[in-house]
């Protein structure tokens, strides 16, 4: 579904960040990016998502190229992404937070609409008419993630799933993400808890210093703690 190939990103200057990042990602399948802050992980995703212009490489969804397009034309290819930093419209409702991305991207009868997702997340439903602004952390979280379900992607993109929340509101969205995994949605996860990440992904993609250093399934990461070691661990 998802293929990236000797990506080579930077930013102003002439600093490259990521140097050759290559993985794949298939129809269903969960895949993490892993490593310690500044290793790269948010370049990636930036720069799958047009975000910022690859300087090599290529990006594929769905056997097309999508190399350098603008992310509104990328995000149209049924692509969804939950940015780091959440960045909900703060002066817009959770209503109209979600009904300003809704699309129907997957093709068919819509998965997503609005009942659904506030039913997946009871909270948004009870806070409904509230501003973004003034909402809690989680509640913003659950808000980016309905935001991007409503645009009915093929791949959903997390940066930074779970970080900053409550254990309560993280235990709620590790569980939707379960859901999702059930349902067959192909995501793409950054996060940096171990534990989670391992009982809900089938690969993880290592990074450091803008390269793949090691790929591998949940039990062969469970069984390598040489890499968690010299690759997670602060």
């Amino acid at each position: 579904m998802l293929a990236v190939e000797n990506l080579l990103a930077g930013y102003g200057g002439g600093s490259r960040v990521l140097h050759g990042v290559s993985f794949a990602i298939g129809a269903g399948e969960v895949v993490t990016l892993l490593g310690r802050n500044g290793m790269g992980k948010t370049t990636t995703v930036r720069a799958v998502m047009g975000l910022l212009t690859p300087q090599g490489g290529r990006v594929a969804f769905n056997g097309a190229d999508v190399t350098g397009l603008p992310p509104y034309r990328i995000a149209q290819r049924g692509i969804g992404l939950v940015p780091e930093g959440r960045q909900v419209f703060p002066t817009l409702t959770v209503e109209e937070n979600l009904i300003a991305t809704a699309a129907n991207r997957a093709g068919g009868a819509p998965r997503w609409t609005l009942p659904a997702v506030l039913a997946l997340f009871p909270r948004l439903a009870e806070r409904r008419g509230n501003l973004g602004a003034r909402l809690s952390g989680g509640e913003q979280q659950m808000l980016a993630i309905g935001r991007a379900l409503m645009t009915n992607p093929r791949l959903l993109i997390l940066d930074e799933a779970t970080e900053g929340l409550a254990p309560i509101i993280r235990a709620e969205i590790w569980a939707v993400l379960a859901g999702l995994r059930a349902e067959g949605l192909a995501i793409l996860l950054i996060d940096k808890n171990l534990a989670a990440i391992q009982r809900l992904a089938d690969r993880h993609v290592v990074i450091e210093k803008g390269r793949v250093v090691w790929t591998g399934s949940s039990e062969a990461l469970s069984a390598a703690p040489e890499v968690r070691d010299t690759y997670l661990h602060v």
